[in-house]
């Protein structure tokens, strides 16, 4: 089969893609042939050798995929040869990932992909809605009537937040940074969208809350505006921090003046017992329509590189997917 190599840490260059063995599924696991895989973020820091985990030269890069069931092992009985499913990691970790045209994966990363949603964007569902979910309602705790505000709300993670956050009934504010993220934002159903890049959009958010200012922050870049996001928190706020690429300098005084509360995670340090309700929950929500992933670019595979470029780039519009 093809799949993206990495043989040494460094620049999107240094992804190639090259003939390796075909893998097997062993006794509890699946072969899922890749119709589409997710690009993220920690896939670019992965691949430059700054995470905190550096897999094994060579690696295959990628987490999320979607695609069909090639063969199961033995003593699987959740899935069958043919069906849909989008999986979220491979039985190797991420030493031998999703870009690739198959993958071996346990029973507890596959999950059934309905119908009516695409493999691309089933490809788009894994650490994006995961996250959002993660951040929304398992670390911040938004509820029903809260004000939540989405910050890069044009991204993968963004429209995931955006989506959930109206379909559990807070009132969700949004910001993207050009005119074609702001409406793809509103599309998704934020009440009110700001373009982040404008010089008084802060206060243009503490202006839509009436100066209260708001209960829950999602930042996808806070490096950038944890600073800022201290300032626009009500009374008991709370933020969670999907992303950051660099150390900032904050006032803590400003948490402290609203007993505010910064959240940190990752998806990798999510317990099984945490996991499995987010699942069940994406499952409702792609059944029921709430939930409609977004893809803004699809790459073939051999393009993983450009990929790699495209996910950092300023003015994201939904995931970007890689076509085996």
């Amino acid at each position: 089969m093809k799949a993206i190599r990495v043989k040494e840490y460094g620049a999107p260059s240094v992804m190639t893609l090259d003939d390796v063995p075909d893998p097997v599924a062993g006794p509890g696991q699946l072969l899922v042939k890749v119709m589409a895989a997710g690009v993220n973020p920690v896939d670019t820091v992965i691949r430059s050798g700054t995470y905190h985990h550096r897999p094994p030269l060579p690696y295959t890069p990628g987490v999320d995929a979607a695609g069909v069931v090639a063969a199961v092992g033995a003593g699987v009985k959740a899935f069958e040869p043919g069906a849909r499913v989008y999986i979220g990691g491979t039985a190797s970790g991420i030493s031998v990932g999703t870009y690739a045209h198959l993958a071996v994966c346990e029973p507890h990363q596959v999950h059934p992909l309905p119908d009516k949603i695409s493999f691309t964007q089933g490809a788009a569902l894994n650490v994006p809605y995961v996250t959002a979910y993660r951040a929304l309602f398992q670390r911040t705790g938004a509820q029903p009537g809260e004000t939540v505000l989405v910050h890069g709300a044009s991204g993968g993670v963004g429209v995931a937040a955006v989506q959930m956050a109206r379909a559990q009934g807070l009132r969700v504010i949004g910001t993207a940074g050009t005119e074609r993220g702001e409406a793809l934002v509103r599309e998704q159903g934020a009440h009110h969208v700001f373009n982040h890049t404008a010089p008084d959009y802060t206060s243009a958010i503490l202006s839509a809350t009436d100066g209260r200012g708001v209960d829950v922050i999602v930042e996808m870049a806070g490096h950038f505006n944890l600073a800022r996001d201290l300032e626009l928190l009500a009374l008991g706020g709370r933020i969670a921090i999907v992303g950051n690429r660099a150390p900032i300098e904050v006032n803590m005084r400003a948490a402290m003046n609203r007993d505010a509360s910064i959240f940190g995670f990752t998806v990798w340090n999510i317990p099984a017992a945490s996991l499995a309700p987010i699942h069940a929950a994406l499952a409702a929500g792609l059944e029921n329509g709430t939930l409609r992933p977004v893809v803004g670019r699809e790459l073939p595979l051999a393009e993983a590189a450009r990929a790699h470029e495209a996910v950092l780039e300023r003015g994201a519009l939904g995931k970007i997917v890689l076509i085996p």
